[in-house]
C-alpha cells in the first residue's frame, strides 16, 4: 500500500504532474458533464423500488402489469358538506375528458351517514399523472359552494404528493449543502480564497459521482431511486469536505517545516493518505453492506452512497492537492504558513483538554460512558412506524382526502387490497376473502388478463389502510386465500406493502448490522495493527449510535412533534453513524499511532489529540451541518435521518473522539496496542506506557512538530 500511495502522491504533488492532474479532471468534467444531468432519467419511482425483494406485495405489482387495467390508476375525489351533490355532478362531467377509452367515472357514491360523496376517476398511467391530478384539483376547487370541502386523493393523488416531495430535491439539496459547506469553510479558514479549493474539488467529485451512478444504473442494473439520489450529493459534499480539511491541515503543517511546497504536499499526502484511504474504505464498504438488505430502497442508498464516497476520495487525493500546489502558499492569506515558524501555538484548547483528560483518564471515560448511556436509555421508548398521514411534515391533500374517507366510509374504500389469483379458482378465493374479519366487502367487478389465466379482485378493508388493524386483516386474508388449492393467490396493495416493508426492516437489522460491524472491525485491525484498540473504538461508536438514537427520539417526540420513527431509520442510521463515526476515530488514532511510535504512548495520545483536534472538530461540524439540511425537508423519514446522523456525528466529534477514546487509551497504556508491533516496541523502550518516551532519533526529530 505504501508503494501505491507513493506513486499516487507523486502526480498531484509534482511540478509537472499537478498540471496533468488538473487537465485530466477538466477533460473528464467537460466530456462527461452532460451525462451528470441525466441521473433523473434512470431513477426508479415505481412502488417496487421501495419494497422488499420477493415480497408478496411486490409480486402482486409485477403480476398486475399483465392486466389490461395495469395502465389505470384511480384518483378519488371526496366532497363533504350539505350542498355537495350539484358540485359533484358538475365535476363528474368536467372530469370525463381525462378518462381513458373503455373506462368511466363512477357516479358520486354517498356515505352511509349522508355527509359525504366520493367519485372515483380512472386515470391513464401512460399520461402525466401528476399533471392530471393538478388539473383535477383545479377543476374541483373552482366555484366550490360555500361550506363544501373538496379533496382529491386516492392512489393517484398520493403518488402526486410523493412526487412533489422529491421534485427538485436534488437541486434543492445541492444548493443548500453547497451554501452550508461554503459558509463553514469560510469560517474555518478565514481566508477569502482557500475555501474555494475544497468546494471546487467537491464539485468535480459530484460530477464524477453522478456520471458513474448514471452509467452503472443504465448499463449494470444499479438500483437508483429519488431518495438515494438526493442523499448522494449530501454524502459527497460532507465526506469530501472532511477529507479536504484533513489533507489541508497536514499540508499546512508541512509548509511550516519545508521550503518546497511540492515536497510538503508529497509528505502530507503520504502521511494522511492511509487515514483517508481507511476512512473512505470503511464508509464505502459499510454502506455497500446494505446490499444484503431486503428492502430495495436501502440497497439503493447503500450502493449509490458507496460510489459517492469512492468518487469523493479520488477527487480529494488528486485534484485538491494539485490545486493547492498550483496556487502556492499565498492561498492561505492572511494566515500564510511560513517555513521555520511554529505550526500552532504552544498551548491550545485541545492541549488543555488533553491535559485535563490525562489527569484522571479513568474518571473521564467513565463519565463519558455514563453520559452517553443516559441518552441511550431514551431509545428504549421509541414508537416505531409512521402512518401515511404521518409521513409528511405538512399534510398533503391526499392525506386529508383519506381522513375524510375514513370518517364517512369504510376506511379502506379509497385504497382496497388487491388479490391476484388464477381465474379458475377466482370464485373460491372471493368466497374465502369475504369470510375474513376486517373485510368490509369484496368488490363484484373483477379484471382478467388478456389470456384469461389470471383475475384480480379488489377487497375493501374495514379499517384505515395504514392502521395496525388493517395489517392484521392482511395477514388473515393471506392465510385464507393461500388455503384455496391451486389458486396461487397473492395479496397486495398499500396495506400489504407497508406490512411487508415493516417485517423486512426487522430482518435487515439482524442481517446487515453484524456484517457492518465485522467489516469495520477488519478495517480498524488492518489500519492499527492491533486488536484491543479496534474493539474499543468500535464499542464507542456503537454506544454513540444508541446515544444519538435516544437523543433524536427526545427531539422527535418533544420538539419536532413526530408521531414515531420510521421503520427504516434504525438500520440506515446505524450504517451511516458507524461508518461516519468511526471516521474521526480513524483520523485520531492514525495520528496517535504515528506519534506514539515517536514520543511514547502517553505523549503520543496527547500529541495526536492536540494536532487533530481542530481539523476533526471542523470536519464534524461540516458533516453534521450537511446532514442537518435534511431536517427541513417535507418528508419525515429524510428529516429523521438527517437529525439522527447530525446528532451522532456531533457526539462522536465532541465527546467520543475528544474525551472517551483518549481517556481509554491513556488508562490502558501500551495495552491499548496489544498484540501489535507497537505494543512490543513500547515495552522494549521501557516506561513509555507511563508517558516517559525514549529520546527520538535524529531522523524522528526531523519530523517532530514545531
Amino acid at each position: 500500500m505504501r508503494a501505491l500511495l507513493k506513486r499516487v502522491t507523486r502526480a498531484p504533488g509534482g511540478r509537472r504532474g499537478k498540471w496533468l492532474v488538473l487537465a485530466a479532471w477538466l477533460i473528464v468534467a467537460v466530456a462527461l458533464g452532460p451525462l451528470a444531468g441525466k441521473l433523473g432519467d434512470v431513477e426508479d419511482t415505481s412502488a417496487n423500488a421501495f419494497l422488499p425483494r420477493g415480497a408478496e406485495s411486490a409480486r402482486v405489482n409485477t403480476e398486475l402489469e399483465k392486466f389490461r387495467t395495469d395502465t389505470v390508476m384511480p384518483a378519488v375525489v371526496v366532497y363533504t358538506g350539505e350542498a355537495a351533490e350539484a358540485k359533484a355532478a358538475a365535476d363528474r362531467t368536467a372530469f370525463a375528458q381525462f378518462v381513458p377509452a373503455g373506462e368511466e367515472i363512477s357516479r358520486p357514491v354517498p356515505s352511509d351517514d349522508g355527509k359525504a360523496l366520493m367519485t372515483v376517476v380512472p386515470l391513464d398511467t401512460e399520461d402525466d399523472i401528476t399533471g392530471r391530478i393538478d388539473e383535477l384539483r383545479e377543476i374541483a376547487g373552482a366555484n366550490a359552494p360555500p361550506g363544501v370541502d373538496i379533496e382529491v386523493g386516492g392512489p393517484a393523488g398520493s403518488l402526486t404528493d410523493q412526487v412533489a416531495v422529491f421534485d427538485g430535491l436534488d437541486s434543492t439539496l445541492l444548493v443548500a449543502t453547497a451554501l452550508v459547506v461554503a459558509v463553514l469553510l469560510l469560517i474555518t479558514y478565514r481566508s477569502p480564497i482557500l475555501w474555494l479549493l475544497p468546494l471546487l474539488s467537491v464539485g468535480f467529485a459530484a460530477v464524477l459521482t453522478q456520471v458513474t451512478t448514471y452509467l452503472l444504473a443504465k448499463h449494470a442494473g444499479l438500483p437508483v431511486d429519488p431518495q438515494s439520489a438526493g442523499v448522494l450529493m449530501v454524502l459527497v459534499f460532507g465526506v469530501g469536505t472532511d477529507y479536504a480539511l484533513l489533507l489541508i491541515a497536514r499540508y499546512r503543517e508541512e509548509l511550516h517545516r519545508r521550503t518546497d511546497r511540492h515536497e510538503a504536499m508529497r509528505i502530507a499526502l503520504g502521511r494522511s493518505g492511509p487515514a483517508i484511504l481507511a476512512s473512505a474504505g470503511t464508509i464505502a464498504v459499510g454502506l455497500a453492506c446494505l446490499a444484503f438488505a431486503d428492502i430495495n430502497s436501502s440497497r439503493s442508498l447503500g450502493l449509490v452512497g458507496a460510489i459517492g464516497v469512492v468518487c469523493g476520495l479520488l477527487a480529494m487525493v488528486t485534484v485538491l492537492p494539485a490545486l493547492l500546489v498550483i496556487t502556492g502558499r499565498w492561498v492561505f492569506w492572511p494566515f500564510v504558513p511560513r517555513h521555520g515558524t511554529p505550526a500552532r501555538k504552544a498551548r491550545t484548547v485541545w492541549s488543555r483538554i488533553g491535559t485535563a483528560v490525562a489527569r484522571r483518564p479513568r474518571w473521564s471515560w467513565m463519565m463519558s460512558v455514563a453520559a452517553t448511556g443516559i441518552l441511550a436509555l431514551s431509545a428504549t421508548g421509541i414508537s416505531m412506524g409512521l402512518s401515511q398521514a404521518e409521513m409528511f411534515q405538512d399534510k398533503p391533500e391526499s392525506v386529508v382526502a383519506q381522513e375524510r374517507i375514513s370518517a364517512h366510509y369504510p376506511s379502506g374504500a379509497s385504497d382496497p387490497a388487491k388479490i391476484v389469483t388464477s381465474t379458475s379458482q377466482a370464485a373460491e378465493v372471493r368466497a374465502a376473502a369475504a369470510t375474513v374479519d376486517g373485510v368490509a366487502r369484496v368488490e363484484k367487478a373483477a379484471d382478467r388478463t388478456p389470456d384469461g389465466e389470471l383475475t384480480t379482485l379488489s377487497v375493501v378493508l374495514a379499517d384505515a389502510p395504514d392502521s395496525q388493524a388493517a395489517k392484521d386483516t392482511i395477514d388473515e386474508l393471506r392465510d385464507a386465500v393461500h388455503e384455496v388449492s391451486g389458486s396461487g393467490a397473492l395479496v397486495g396493495g398499500t396495506t400489504a406493502q407497508t406490512l411487508d416493508t415493516q417485517r423486512a426492516a426487522d430482518r435487515d437489522l439482524t442481517t446487515v448490522i453484524p456484517i457492518v460491524l465485522l467489516v469495520v472491525l477488519g478495517v480498524l485491525i488492518w489500519l492499527l495493527r492491533a486488536l484491543v484498540a479496534p474493539l474499543l473504538l468500535l464499542a464507542t461508536v456503537v454506544l454513540s449510535y444508541f446515544a444519538a438514537l435516544g437523543a433524536s427520539n427526545l427531539l422527535f417526540e418533544h420538539v419536532l412533534g413526530f408521531a414515531g420513527v420510521d421503520w427504516s431509520i434504525p438500520l440506515m442510521g446505524f450504517v451511516f453513524l458507524v461508518a461516519l463515526g468511526i471516521d474521526y476515530n480513524i483520523f485520531l488514532m492514525h495520528r496517535v499511532k504515528e506519534e506514539a511510535a515517536r514520543l511514547g504512548h502517553s505523549r503520543g495520545v496527547l500529541e495526536g489529540l492536540t494536532s487533530t483536534g481542530g481539523v476533526i472538530t471542523s470536519a464534524g461540524i461540516v458533516l453534521a451541518a450537511t446532514f442537518a439540511v435534511f431536517a427541513g425537508l417535507p418528508l419525515v423519514t429524510m428529516a429523521q435521518m438527517g437529525v439522527l446522523v447530525g446528532i451522532g456525528v456531533l457526539l462522536d466529534t465532541f465527546l467520543v473522539r475528544t474525551v472517551l477514546v483518549p481517556a481509554l487509551a491513556l488508562d490502558l497504556g501500551r495495552w491499548f496496542w496489544w498484540p501489535g508491533r507497537l505494543f512490543h516496541r513500547l515495552a522494549d523502550r521501557g516506561g513509555d506506557a507511563e508517558g516517559s518516551p525514549a529520546s527520538p532519533s535524529a531522523g524522528d526529530r526531523a519530523h517532530e512538530p514545531a
